[in-house]
């Protein structure tokens, strides 16, 4: 057993910045709604000290969460601010067993990334397959489906 699989001593990875400029070319992000002052990748962002799952979140929305037990708070918020009118692109663990995947995750659009992302400050590439999950305005009824539950 691999025990960087477990490791829990930090959930703030930075996001990879040649990742994130491809996204930001697609979408055009306006607000980073889960950032540390010296990682945020919009001007316009919340830190721990502004309490992002409290905010508003407008606009075409960054979020990298932390990866711990609270990471379905803030997949729940994504879809709760994307009925509003927010797009939230949202890079996370492609934890398919999860509750906080089913529940959340597949309300989105989702495009697993191909390899392990490697992000800034690692020495290696993550222990986990990723994913992006894009959550926009009534995106499910461009499909033909109907409403997805909160």
């Amino acid at each position: 057993m691999n025990p960087v699989h477990f490791q829990r001593d930090r959930d703030d990875w930075e996001t990879p910045q040649e990742l994130f400029d491809k996204l930001d070319a697609e979408f055009r992000f306006t607000l980073d709604v889960c950032a540390l002052p010296k990682n945020a990748k919009c001007a316009n962002y919340f830190s721990p000290r502004d309490d992002g799952l409290s905010q508003e979140w407008t606009g075409v929305c960054w979020m990298n969460p932390p990866y711990g037990c609270e990471i379905g708070k803030w997949m729940r918020k994504a879809v709760r601010e994307s009925k509003r009118g927010s797009t939230v692109v949202c890079l996370v663990p492609a934890r398919t067993d999860t509750e906080w995947w089913h529940k959340y995750a597949l309300q989105g659009e989702i495009r697993f990334i191909r390899g392990r992302v490697r992000f800034r400050g690692g020495k290696a590439t993550a222990p986990f397959p990723s994913a992006i999950v894009i959550f926009r305005d009534q995106w499910w009824k461009r499909r033909g489906e109907p409403n997805p539950k909160p």
